[in-house]
């Protein structure tokens, strides 16, 4: 059988948990099989291709894994403590650079102190490092040198998701699902 350009790639880095980017060759394959990779996901894994017009991922509701709920508190707290700090952090997020000094002292200095040193990926700096090397590998953050990051446009499946959450869009079926 013949497989579009790149499928190996494309498949190995979606199962991975890392999103492909508009900029990276794979996302042009993704998007011109999409019909086929939408259906390869769903009935090899029972998986859903998600494909945005920047980005392309995977999402499955039959998961137990814990690092979006990681992501998604991170962005939480970054919010607040960007708001706080008088920035708007939808415009820090699409534009700026980050220094990881600044982000652990605004996650140090945090009012939400008790529920970062019970996160075992944000507690201190040294495993917010490690986090940020993680969104890195997953491709939601893109490194500039050891200090410094900035966000891919896969920010938005958070920020969205948080959104949502707080419209209550996300209503939890007697199944325990959420919609």
């Amino acid at each position: 059988m013949d497989y579009p350009r790149f499928h190996k790639e494309i498949v190995n880095d979606l199962m991975s948990g890392k999103f492909i980017l508009a900029s990276d060759p794979k996302f042009v394959s993704l998007k011109d099989q999409a019909s086929f990779y939408v259906q390869f996901f769903k009935e090899s894994f029972s998986y859903e291709l998600e494909l945005k017009s920047d980005f392309a991922y995977l999402l499955s509701y039959d998961t137990a894994e814990q690092l979006s709920r990681d992501i998604c508190l991170f962005f939480a707290i970054l919010s607040y403590e960007l708001d706080k700090d008088g920035k708007n952090f939808l415009e820090e997020i699409q534009f700026a650079e980050f220094e990881q000094e600044k982000l652990d002292s605004y996650f140090e200095n945090s009012a939400y102190a008790e529920l970062i040193a019970a996160n075992n990926q944000l507690k201190n700096g040294e495993s917010r490092r490690d986090f940020i090397r993680t969104l890195a590998r997953r491709n939601i953050v893109e490194r500039n040198g050891d200090a410094k990051f900035t966000f891919t446009q896969a920010y938005k499946v958070f920020v969205d998701f948080a959104a949502d959450f707080a419209k209550g869009k996300l209503q939890i079926s007697e199944a325990g699902e959420a919609n």
